[in-house]
């Protein structure tokens, strides 16, 4: 007979894919009705489309427009200031501008980097959802958008 050893961190990650592949599988089962029903072909309700209908999009908590404020954050040596400007459309972000005026050498790298960085992660998300955190290196400079966020959100609640 031959015995074959398999190593504890294989074993382990085979687990841990069997475990995951179940999960996947799981999320993909139709939710279940009142009554425990998980035919969707029944319920008037389901839909394949992940977009949001038109009047959904139109009941958005924010007026359509461009909106500029500024926000300041604290670096070790400074504190410093960017000018945010978001242009939302059904409470979707289509557009972003940021600027700013480093005050010390690192904050202009850092400034720069958040800036080449934020349009890729904010365009195309709901206000509602929008909070960064660190953008291309960059973690500091957030504070002051989210900051100038705050405030936009304040100027274009419907």
């Amino acid at each position: 007979m031959i015995r074959t050893t398999v190593p504890t961190s294989v074993r382990k990650g085979a687990a841990l894919a069997g475990i995951a592949g179940l999960l996947v599988l799981a999320g993909c089962s139709a939710p279940a009705d009142a009554e425990g029903n998980t035919d969707t072909a029944t319920s008037p309700e389901s839909t394949t489309s992940s977009a949001p209908s038109d009047d959904a999009a139109t009941d958005s908590a924010y007026k359509d427009g461009t909106y500029t404020a500024e926000g300041s954050y604290q670096t070790p040596e400074t504190v410093e200031k960017v000018s945010v400007t978001l242009t939302l459309a059904k409470g979707v972000v289509t557009d972003v501008e940021v600027t700013g005026d480093p005050q010390a050498p690192e904050t202009k790298q850092f400034q720069g980097q958040f800036i080449d960085g934020i349009a890729d992660v904010v365009t195309g998300v709901p206000l509602d959802e929008l909070k960064v955190d660190k953008v291309a290196g960059s973690s500091l400079t957030s504070g002051g958008f989210n900051q100038a966020l705050e405030t936009i959100k304040e100027e274009a609640a419907a």
